[in-house]
């Protein structure tokens, strides 16, 4: 089982990037996906999650200008960032919590994708 994300890169102030996340390999079901993200010199930190289901849980600092949203028919998330600040700056990560064939959950990461916004 992999989680991989893509879509990262450079952008302004202001401005907007897609990052995407799926989850593949030999599994039964997918189930809560999240976004997390460590920037330079902090902890990882919570972005946002989706349900199964859609039910969606945002950071309070990503609220109004991020939306996570998804396609269950390909394990995919998708993270929508809006107005980027500089703040923003970081490594984006997706994890998924992946039932296998014998019915053992459990939670799988990506190798994350850079997100760099500056002027």
């Amino acid at each position: 089982v992999q989680v991989a994300e893509s879509g990262g890169g450079w952008v302004q102030p202001g401005e907007s990037l897609g990052l995407s996340c799926r989850a593949f390999g030999s599994l039964f079901s997918v189930h809560k996906m999240q976004w997390y993200r460590q920037a330079p010199g902090k902890e990882r930190a919570f972005v946002a999650s989706i349900t199964e289901s859609g039910d969606r849980v945002y950071a309070d600092s990503v609220r109004g200008r991020f939306t996570v949203s998804r396609d269950n028919a390909k394990n995919t998330i998708f993270l929508e960032m809006n107005m980027l600040k500089p703040e923003d700056t970081a490594v984006y990560y997706c994890t998924a919590e992946i039932l296998d064939w014998e019915l053992n959950r459990k939670d799988h990461w990506g190798k994350g994708t850079q997100v760099t916004v500056s002027p």
